[in-house]
């Protein structure tokens, strides 16, 4: 199920929502798609077609085959109008419905960033991120994508459209790959140009697809983290070259998980906040079996620190950065990079890093400067840059505190559903 994004109303999403339907069904796959606009549908206008029956027609018992309205032009491409004002309809479940449908789900999301687009984006698998080469379309793409991100939404990538090329000074803005160009056309959905275009996609997003679905490649075997709970629902621990945000409140016992991780193997223990003398105090007095990890504590330019100190890290090592709150209150630019150098140092190590992320009392701001957006600034790159999100959490159970643990996004794997407890009978 992918969804048809781009924040600036006009930029091309139903035109390329219905491009792309038409090649997919081309290459043999039958598609549907679904207009999630309740405020400026437009697809039914675009696609030919009448607009009832809407998909509202589904909460009164009918079909979706009753409801989807056949493309006039293009066998094997079907269409949901949306609802009217004084309709109502569960968007969710309609979409749900169609997932088990065999056939490829086009969602045509809403302009804007508010909540109508967040529940078509937040149902799909991946989104495609549509713009052209005015300065505020990619403003508003870039929008799109941090909603995307925010919800832990894959970004398939980008579509230029009414362009030629790619953009010299936008082809690498966006956090996002670049799927392709669709050149401009007074008649996009049926002029050869486009359509090949949009045949490219088509089969850029298949490819894709697959590679996003395979396992990923890996020297070795996994690598415990010594966290049992972690090690379980991560089929026997992290693959090397990995890194793991630790997302956690501060009373959900994170610093004991860090704790644990010393000791499976020799550790490089970066402390942006308890001095090196803090860090091994709580060490030395933990309950759990810990190891004796080369602590170093950061201040000042601490991207710059860091980075000279993961460069020593040795091959099949741990690194541990408590917190990343510091480092994501940095330049944008510079924590990317700095990311992606820890990254490739991992890789050629088989090591792995852990990001130490703790939450506070909200997650978002709406003020401006680097950190805007994330209370702590970039927690949105780190997220999108990390292998494995394990999410912490205490739970109140008003006799005793849960300690829960639950996996919320596995590179190249589906991540496992369920919480599950962090520490065996509560003992923490």
């Amino acid at each position: 199920m992918i969804a048809i994004a781009g924040a600036k109303g006009g930029c091309g999403k139903t035109t390329t929502a219905l491009g792309l339907a038409d090649a997919f069904a081309q290459a043999g796959t039958p598609t549907v798609v679904v207009d999630a606009d309740r405020q400026l549908p437009n697809l039914h206008v675009v696609a030919g077609i009448d607009r009832e029956p809407t998909i509202a027609a589904l909460a009164s018992g009918a079909t979706i085959s009753d409801v989807a309205h056949q493309h006039p032009d293009t066998d094997d491409v079907a269409v949901l109008t949306a609802p009217k004002s004084s309709q109502t309809i569960d968007l969710q479940t309609v979409l749900d419905r169609l997932a088990d449908e065999p056939v490829q789900v086009l969602i045509d999301c809403p302009s804007g960033a508010g909540p109508d687009v967040v529940e078509p984006v937040a149902a799909a698998d991946r989104i495609v991120v549509v713009t052209s080469d005015t300065g505020r379309s990619a403003d508003a793409a870039e929008t799109t994508i941090d909603v995307a991100r925010r919800l832990d939404v894959p970004v398939a990538g980008t579509v230029f459209v009414r362009c030629d090329s790619v953009p010299a000074d936008l082809g690498s803005r966006f956090d996002a790959p670049t799927l392709g160009v669709v050149p401009d056309h007074e008649s996009p959905l049926t002029a050869d140009a486009t359509k090949s275009a949009y045949d490219r996609l088509a089969g850029a997003l298949t490819e894709s697809r697959g590679n996003s679905n395979s396992t990923l490649p890996f020297q070795g075997e996994r690598l415990v983290t010594g966290v049992d709970a972690i090690d379980r629902v991560l089929d026997g621990g992290v693959r090397p070259g990995s890194i793991v945000a630790l997302c956690a409140d501060p009373a959900s016992a994170s610093e004991l998980v860090l704790s644990k991780l010393t000791a499976t193997r020799g550790t490089l223990y970066l402390s942006t906040q308890r001095s090196k003398r803090t860090v091994r105090h709580a060490l030395e007095t933990s309950a759990f079996r810990v190891g004796s990890p080369t602590i170093r504590h950061l201040d000042g330019s601490v991207i710059e620190q860091a980075t000279g100190l993961v460069t020593a890290l040795p091959d099949g090592a741990n690194l541990i950065v408590d917190a990343a709150n510091d480092l994501e209150r940095s330049d944008r630019g510079a924590y990317i990079d700095f990311l992606n150098g820890v990254k490739e140092h991992l890789l050629e190590t088989n090591s792995v890093a852990v990001f130490h992320c703790l939450s506070g009392a909200r997650e978002f701001e709406s003020g401006s400067g680097s950190g805007s957006g994330f209370e702590h600034g970039h927690r949105l790159v780190t997220r999108h840059h990390a292998d494995v999100v394990v999410e912490l959490e205490a739970i109140d159970r008003e006799t005793a505190i849960d300690h829960v643990l639950s996996v919320s996004k596995r590179r190249g794997e589906r991540p496992p559903t369920e919480k599950v407890p962090l520490f065996p009978s509560n003992v923490a």
